[in-house]
């Protein structure tokens, strides 16, 4: 049952803190997380290290949306499926984190995708085990309150465009959305959170 699937993988998730050390062990090691390890996934895995520590020097978020965040009461529990060398986990975590902070009803923890098949699969995207993949568990009902990810809906559209368009995303698309987040500075992420938490 997907539920205790959720449960088992809680208990054996990481706090942010502690998945950021481990990014930072695998880039002194050379490695990477996850089952795959090559030179090109330990690169990303550097790259990402750098893009997390800057993200939580960086993201802002605005009065009203602290307002919003700091007034959901509910208790939830966040977990996020991700690894090292995943380029939109590394924009994504440290504004999710940033979100968790300011409201204490909100746990956020992490789980490495590999290491976790079984909740992969209970939460594809369009049949792919896409990351970072957050799932949002009401710690009341212990039910999925809601889901968000691979990407926030403003990217997913630009994806989606794309994919439709010319078949496939190019290399020089995936520079594009780098780009792309760079100059969004976590907002579309927030926003989407936020609408999230608003419903709830």
């Amino acid at each position: 049952m997907v539920k205790d699937i959720i449960s088992e993988s809680i208990e054996t998730s990481m706090s942010y803190e502690d998945y950021k050390n481990l990014v930072k062990q695998m880039v002194a090691e050379n490695s990477t997380t996850g089952a795959e390890k090559t030179e090109a996934l330990a690169n990303y895995t550097v790259l990402n290290d750098r893009r997390m520590k800057r993200w939580d020097k960086t993201v802002k978020i605005s009065e009203a949306a602290q307002e919003k965040i700091k007034a959901f009461n509910g208790k939830m529990t966040w977990l996020v499926l991700t690894e090292s060398w995943c380029g939109d986990a590394a924009h994504i975590m440290p504004v999710i984190n940033k979100v968790a902070e300011l409201n204490t009803n909100i746990t956020y923890r992490v789980v490495l995708r590999d290491e976790h098949d079984a909740l992969m699969n209970a939460f594809l995207t369009n049949g792919g085990k896409a990351i970072p993949k957050l799932i949002m568990i009401d710690d009341t009902t212990d039910k999925v309150a809601d889901t968000f990810g691979p990407r926030p809906s403003v990217a997913t559209k630009l994806v989606n465009e794309y994919k439709a368009e010319h078949g496939k995303l190019t290399p020089e698309f995936k520079e594009d959305l780098q780009v792309w987040y760079n100059k969004d500075k976590g907002q579309a992420i927030i926003d989407d959170l936020v609408a999230v938490l608003d419903q709830k």
